[in-house]
C-alpha cells in the first residue's frame, strides 16, 4: 500500500482511480499542476506522485523536491512529445497514458529505483565493465545488453555504451533509432572539452522497462565515422560516465591489433583505439567466446592479446552457448579443460545455449530479463553480473517513504 498524490487530467484520473483503490493504495490528493503539489508536498506527505508527463505538471523543480523527500515519481505520457519531456528532465519511470494499471503498478511499487537526474556535480565513481570477444559473433552485444539490464533490475543507474568501431549492434537489438550515434557525438564533444552531464543526458537514448530502465549511447550505424572514436576521447567519455551512473557497460569491437603499419605516424587515427581504450579504462573486462572448437581457439588466441592491455585479475572469461551437440558429453567440462590446457584459464563462467529465449528477446527487441526472466540464460547472466561486481548487482539501500516500506 502506498500514499499516492495524483497530478493528472480528470479523464485519466477517473479511469485509474478505481484500480488504485482496489490495489490498496490511498489517494492523498488530486491536484491539477506540479506547482500546486510543490506548495503542499510536506503537508500531504505522499510516498508516490503519479503525474502527467506534460510541461504543465512535470518539471525539474518537482523532481528535485521529490528526490529530497524520498518520494517516487511515476509519469504517464500521452504522446512521444511528453515522453521526450520526461526523459529530458531526468525521469525514466514513464508509462504510457493508455496503459492499464497492471503496467503502472510495478513502477509504483518500486520495480525500478528512483533515478537521479543528471544535475549538479558528479559525486559517484561508477564501475566500468567492458565486454570484449574475438571475431565470429560470440555474443558480445547480447551479453552487454543483458548485463546492463541485470544491473538496472537491481536498482542501479546504468549506461550502456556501444563502442564497436566496426558497426554498432546495440541499437537494433533494443529497437532504438541509431541514425545519430550517441557515443560518437559524445566523443566529439569530449575532444572539444564540451562534454558535461547535461550533454550526456541529451545524447543518450533510454530503454524503459518496469523492472529497470537504463540509458544507451548508441554506436556507429556505418563504418566511416570510426576516426571520431579516438582513444583519448573514448577514455574521457567513459570517465565522465563514471561520475554520472553506478555502472557503465561497454560493448567493444573484436579487434585488439595495434595497427602497426601506422605506428610511425603518431597522429594517424587507429580503428581499434576505441576497443583498446575501453579495456584499459575498465575495472573488469568480460572476455566472451563461443563454445565450439573454432570459438574456443579464437578466445584462447585473443585472450593472450587482451592481457597486453589489462591484468588477468581484471578479466572474467565467459564461454557462451555451451551445448553437447558440438562439444560432446559434459560440454562444460570439455570447455573448461580446453581453456585450462591451452590458456591457463581456470575460472571461466559458462552460459548455456538457450536459443529459444535468445530468439524471443531479439524478436521483442528487449533484454532477456524482460522477455524470459526464468530462462537458464537469464539466470546465468544474473549470476555473472553478481560475480563481476557484487556491490553493483546488490539492491541499493532503501530510501524513506515507499522504498522504506517495500
Amino acid at each position: 500500500m502506498a500514499r499516492i498524490a495524483l497530478v493528472l487530467g480528470h479523464e485519466l484520473e477517473d479511469r485509474l482511480l478505481a484500480d488504485i483503490v482496489e490495489h490498496g493504495h490511498v489517494v492523498v490528493a488530486r491536484l491539477v499542476s506540479g506547482r500546486e503539489l510543490l506548495g503542499s508536498i510536506d503537508a500531504l506527505a505522499p510516498e508516490v506522485v503519479l503525474v502527467g508527463a506534460g510541461r504543465a505538471t512535470l518539471g525539474r523543480d518537482l523532481l528535485a523536491a521529490c528526490d529530497e523527500r524520498g518520494v517516487r515519481v511515476v509519469a504517464l505520457a500521452a504522446n512521444d512529445l511528453e515522453r521526450h519531456h520526461a526523459r529530458h528532465v531526468g525521469l525514466l519511470e514513464v508509462a504510457d497514458a493508455s496503459a492499464g494499471w497492471d503496467e503502472v503498478e510495478p513502477l509504483v511499487q518500486g520495480g525500478a529505483a528512483v533515478t537521479e537526474a543528471p544535475r549538479g556535480p558528479a559525486t559517484r565513481r561508477g564501475t566500468v565493465l567492458a565486454v570484449w570477444g574475438p571475431t565470429g559473433a560470440p555474443g558480445r552485444t547480447t551479453l552487454a545488453v543483458n548485463l546492463a539490464a541485470a544491473y538496472a533490475h537491481a536498482g542501479r543507474s546504468v549506461a550502456l555504451v556501444d563502442a564497436d568501431a566496426y558497426g554498432g549492434a546495440v541499437a537494433p537489438q533494443l529497437g532504438l533509432l541509431d541514425a545519430a550515434p550517441g557515443f560518437a557525438a559524445a566523443c566529439r564533444l569530449a575532444g572539444s572539452d564540451a562534454l558535461d552531464r547535461g550533454e550526456l543526458d541529451r545524447l543518450a537514448q533510454h530503454h524503459t522497462a518496469p523492472g529497470g530502465s537504463f540509458r544507451v549511447l548508441t554506436g556507429l550505424s556505418g563504418t566511416r565515422r570510426w576516426p571520431e572514436l579516438a582513444a583519448d576521447r573514448v577514455a574521457a567519455v567513459l570517465e565522465a560516465l563514471r561520475g554520472w551512473v553506478d555502472v557503465v557497460v561497454v560493448d567493444t569491437g573484436f579487434c585488439l591489433e595495434r595497427d602497426e603499419e601506422l605506428s610511425t605516424d603518431v597522429f594517424a587515427p587507429r580503428r581499434n583505439a576505441a576497443t583498446v581504450a575501453a579495456v584499459e579504462v575498465a575495472d573488469r573486462t568480460v572476455a566472451v567466446g563461443q563454445a565450439d572448437a573454432v570459438g574456443l581457439a579464437r578466445l584462447v588466441r585473443g585472450y593472450a592479446d587482451l592481457l597486453e592491455f589489462t591484468d588477468a585479475s581484471r578479466v572474467r572469461p565467459v564461454v557462451n552457448r555451451v551445448r553437447a551437440s558440438v562439444l560432446g558429453l559434459d560440454p562444460g567440462g570439455q570447455a573448461r579443460h580446453a581453456l585450462q590446457r591451452l590458456a591457463g584459464i581456470s575460472d571461466a563462467t559458462l552460459l548455456p545455449d538457450d536459443r529459444r529465449a535468445a530468439d524471443a528477446a531479439l524478436l521483442a527487441a528487449r533484454p532477456l530479463l524482460e522477455v524470459a526472466p526464468r530462462s537458464p540464460l537469464a539466470s546465468g547472466v544474473r549470476g555473472l553480473a553478481e560475480r563481476l561486481s557484487p556491490a553493483a548487482a546488490a539492491p541499493p539501500r532503501r530510501r524513506r517513504g515507499l522504498l522504506a516500506r517495500a
